[in-house]
């Protein structure tokens, strides 16, 4: 069986051989030959010269013998392309937030075609160099973006954004539904660019008491997921922290669910009933610890799995900079050496 029919179908919940590894942020800092193409030019120029977003994009593919890629890009790449003006240093800031109506007003829905083919043609790029790997594309959820933009950052507290929402609830849903059509066109045109699956980032919806995840977050994220869901591949939504609603997104649509480290898959597996696959869930910094302890991890997790409808593995968020790419390498090896069969139960 192809690695392509592993992942996808183990996406939709369908037997396969063993279970599939990716990692998130799987291409990044805590590879040298990254950091040798990084060197080259700048983190955003990176994102926007596709022949580089394509190559990192397959560094860990070629290395590690992964079951997945997913495009090298970044979530604000879309929120740049609406209006807003985006600079990177250390990390990512947005240096005019939107905090009012007339901010909102002023971003646009952005023609993902015109304004950001340099993703589309890193995902043409990397199909044609490795037509038998999965490829994954990805968008931020509409609320994490919100977050970004209210923030004009990242945020320890997500207090202005909290604020916005209490102070000017129909400003701040204005502005999700604005992301929501920009976060689906772009996921849309990245599917028709060569993408074979989606991801949803919803990096900070932990931060919302389960009360405002249901009123600001899930709604959009779902307004996304129908608009997608014609398209016919599987739709991944990784909502970091999101436990109490994990019975909810369940039902929004979504045929995987990202989950994080602190929540066991059996327990995931309860909350959602059997409606959806689940991924995850190692602690990145176990990739830091011995080989002993990432060998006993990933036994713990595929058994954890064994009674899930379908099981991805993952980390419970994306890798750390300070990983070695040795051990990353072992986590795949052991994934491999231990991956369980599965049979759909209704066989």
């Amino acid at each position: 069986m192809s690695k392509e029919s592993l992942f996808i179908r183990a996406c939709r919940g369908e037997q396969v051989e063993r279970t599939p590894i990716w990692v998130m942020r799987q291409a990044g800092r805590y590879l040298p030959e990254y950091n040798e193409v990084r060197g080259k030019t700048t983190f955003l120029g990176l994102c926007k010269t596709p022949e580089l977003a394509a190559q990192v994009t397959m560094q860990p593919i070629e290395r590690f013998g992964l079951d997945a890629a997913i495009i090298f890009s970044d979530i604000l790449i879309p929120v740049e392309a609406m209006g807003a003006r985006l600079v990177f240093d250390e990390g990512p800031s947005l240096p005019e937030p939107v905090r009012d109506a007339s901010a909102v007003d002023r971003l646009v829905v952005p023609d993902p075609i015109s304004t950001m083919p340099f993703v589309l043609e890193a995902i043409r790029t990397f199909r044609s160099e490795m037509p038998d790997t999965p490829l994954i594309g990805f968008a931020g959820a509409p609320f994490t973006l919100a977050a970004y933009l209210i923030e004009g950052g990242g945020s320890q507290s997500y207090h202005q954004a909290k604020r916005f929402m209490y102070e000017a609830p129909k400003t701040v849903r204005a502005l999700l539904h604005k992301l929501a059509l920009t976060v689906a066109a772009h996921l849309s045109a990245q599917i028709d660019a060569g993408a074979q699956a989606v991801q949803i980032f919803d990096s900070w919806a932990g931060y919302l008491s389960p009360s405002d995840y249901r009123d600001f977050a899930l709604p959009f994220t779902i307004q996304v997921i129908e608009a997608v869901a014609p398209k016919g591949v599987p739709i991944i939504v990784f909502a970091k922290g999101v436990h109490a609603c994990l019975s909810e997104l369940a039902m929004s649509g979504a045929h995987v669910l990202g989950v994080d480290w602190t929540m066991p898959l059996n327990v995931a597996g309860q909350l959602t009933e059997g409606r959806v696959v689940l991924q995850g869930n190692l602690d990145p910094c176990v990739l830091l610890g011995p080989k002993a302890r990432i060998e006993r991890e990933v036994q713990r997790i595929l058994n954890e799995a064994k009674g899930l409808r379908g099981h991805i593995f993952n980390l419970g968020h994306g890798i750390l900079k300070w990983t070695d790419p040795e051990h990353l390498g072992f986590l795949v090896d052991s994934v491999k050496r231990n991956g369980v069969v599965r049979v759909p139960k209704d066989l």
